[in-house]
């Protein structure tokens, strides 16, 4: 994992640079997250090398922050891209969860066996930037417009990756789906009462999709259409729980798709949104989201 993590993250990074449209020397910074291959020169210092990206790169590396990770990184490249004027911040997931299967499961285990069940291999990427330079063909696809994080009560064993001699042991409570959808309302609240919308199903939604259970208590619990969760469901069926580039990958077909069916804005032709990510801890990652108008979209960033 240590030699393929950074090379599968080359491939998801050099597609997004590809779609951003600028050289890859504007990239000031770099978030790069992972569960897999601890190591030091880490995955960060590698992918440099691999993309050839300037030696002054200022570099974040985040390992072990499991499905939480693709919602961290982007909270954490919009604090980098806010504070320094400029910065084009280049954010990497990649995962190769598959190799935590290498080992003999126990029916004794049901927990760790639906974690070997549910996760696959998966890389994303995408650039974030304040102030996108319109004259050269930055294309913003939505503005980060607020992140928080929530550590939830009496919920620490719910979402845990512990490595021991016999490797990665992930684990998923059965009271996973319901501490997620009973928290859920009183973050949205938090998060979008200044904006005013008490409406869930006038945003549209970017959710990790942890797996099936979690994402029907959020729909009961919050009273959602059917097609709000159409995007995670889709990516959940078609590609499995990455882990952190799950959330990436939804965004882009919430935006394909929505460009496909003619659609005012990328997020399904709503203004509002919001991106839930849960990790370990049991952590809550929430940004609130605003889609940008279609005829102005032309790329990634």
């Amino acid at each position: 994992m240590v030699v393929e993590v950074p090379k599968l993250a080359m491939d998801a990074a050099t597609k997004a640079i590809q779609e951003w449209g600028q050289p890859k020397s504007k990239i000031t910074h770099l978030v790069f997250t992972t569960i897999c291959g601890i190591d030091a020169p880490g995955a960060d210092f590698q992918l440099v090398k691999l993309l050839g990206l300037s030696s002054n790169i200022k570099r974040v590396m985040m390992y072990h922050l499991g499905c939480s990770g693709g919602a961290t990184a982007i909270r954490v490249a919009k604090d980098l891209a806010e504070n320094n004027k400029g910065a084009r911040v280049l954010v990497v997931c990649a995962e190769i969860n598959s190799v935590n299967g290498f080992k003999a499961p126990s029916e004794t285990d049901l927990e760790s066996l639906l974690g070997l069940a549910l996760f696959s291999d998966g890389a994303a990427a995408l650039i974030i930037g304040a102030e996108p330079d319109m004259s050269v063909g930055e294309r913003p696809l939505y503005q980060l417009v607020t992140a928080d994080s929530k550590i939830l009560p009496d919920s620490e064993e719910m979402v845990a990756a512990h490595l021991r001699q016999t490797g990665l042991s992930i684990r998923l409570a059965k009271d996973l789906a319901p501490t997620i959808s009973n928290n859920i309302e009183k973050c949205l609240v938090e998060g979008f009462g200044k904006i005013g919308i008490t409406d869930w199903n006038s945003i549209f939604w970017v959710v990790h999709p942890g797996g099936p259970a979690i994402l029907d208590m959020i729909q009961a619990t919050v009273g959602l259409k059917k097609e709000k969760l159409e995007a995670s469901r889709k990516v959940l069926i078609e590609y499995g729980n990455m882990s952190s580039p799950t959330l990436l990958f939804i965004m882009d077909e919430m935006r394909k798709k929505s460009l496909e069916e003619g659609k005012a804005t990328t997020g399904e032709g709503f203004d509002w949104g919001v991106l839930l990510g849960f990790g370990p801890g049991l952590t809550v990652e929430m940004i609130v989201l605003r889609s940008i108008p279609i005829n102005v979209s032309a790329s990634a960033h």
